[in-house]
């Protein structure tokens, strides 16, 4: 059990819950401690999808300490620290808020994940890896508990009753299989048409899958890369006041893509 609560501490913690040092090779995401504090303990931690000033602003007058997040500030290359960058990192260190980011690890854990929460409220069963990125399978797929509407699969995954931004009815009335990847995963959509899958559900789609999902015949909902990535976040967070015992707050900031 963690009683001094630190950022080297809670890295431990994070990295005992998700299996970050196994996608260093493949995730641009510098996964782990973006912006480290001075050491201080921890009394609250934020949670939220984005990195970004607005989510800072609001983790830092809650009282946080740290931001967990799925979508960081550093991404595989050097950033020049001027213009919105030096903004950023300013208001971290002169809050003494720590950032820590998690992002393919985030999106494949069969049980904290994006993925995984997804494929629970859908129902899927018999869970096998699904969806080919970089040698390494980040997402599910599996037979449907209960054979789904296109409409019911929706009423599954909507998060705080929002509308998905597409819903294309080209396969069954009912599925009975269904693939998910979260974010912005549209291309994968083919891996779905090509293993037969009857739905397939992510965060995006994109003009060039269209005709290969409509002749495939394969339901496609693209519930929202926001909406699709809040379920890992906010599952780590329940882990985070469970196994801690620690104050935890969600910060929703939706774009609505």
């Amino acid at each position: 059990m963690i009683t001094s609560m630190t950022t080297g501490t809670l890295d431990d913690f994070f990295r005992s819950l998700l299996d970050i040092e196994g996608f260093s090779s493949i995730d641009l995401s510098l996964n782990g401690i973006q912006v480290d504090n001075d050491g201080a303990e921890l009394g609250k931690l934020a949670f939220a999808v984005d990195a970004c000033l607005e989510t800072f602003k609001r983790a830092a007058a809650g009282g946080a300490g740290m931001l967990f997040v799925h979508h960081g500030l550093f991404w595989g290359v050097p950033l020049r620290l001027q213009g919105l960058v030096r903004a950023r990192i300013q208001f971290l260190l002169d809050h003494n808020l720590a950032l820590y980011a998690v992002h393919l690890p985030l999106d494949h854990h069969p049980q904290w994940g994006n993925n995984g929460v997804l494929a629970e409220r859908l129902g899927i069963a018999d869970l096998e890896p699904f969806g080919l990125y970089h040698g390494r399978k980040i997402g599910y797929k599996g037979s449907l508990k209960t054979p789904l509407s296109i409409e019911e699969a929706v009423q599954r995954i909507r998060f705080m009753d929002k509308p998905p931004l597409g819903v294309y009815p080209f396969g069954k009335e009912k599925s009975q299989t269904c693939g998910v990847i979260s974010g912005g995963a549209a291309k994968e959509s083919l891996q779905a048409v090509a293993e037969g899958l009857d739905l397939y559900v992510t965060g995006e789609v994109s003009h060039q899958v269209y005709h290969e999902a409509l002749e495939g015949h394969l339901n496609l909902i693209a519930g929202g890369h926001y909406a699709t990535e809040v379920w890992g976040v906010r599952k780590i967070m329940e882990q985070c006041a469970v196994q801690l015992h620690i104050d935890t707050e969600f910060i929703d900031l939706p774009t609505g893509l």
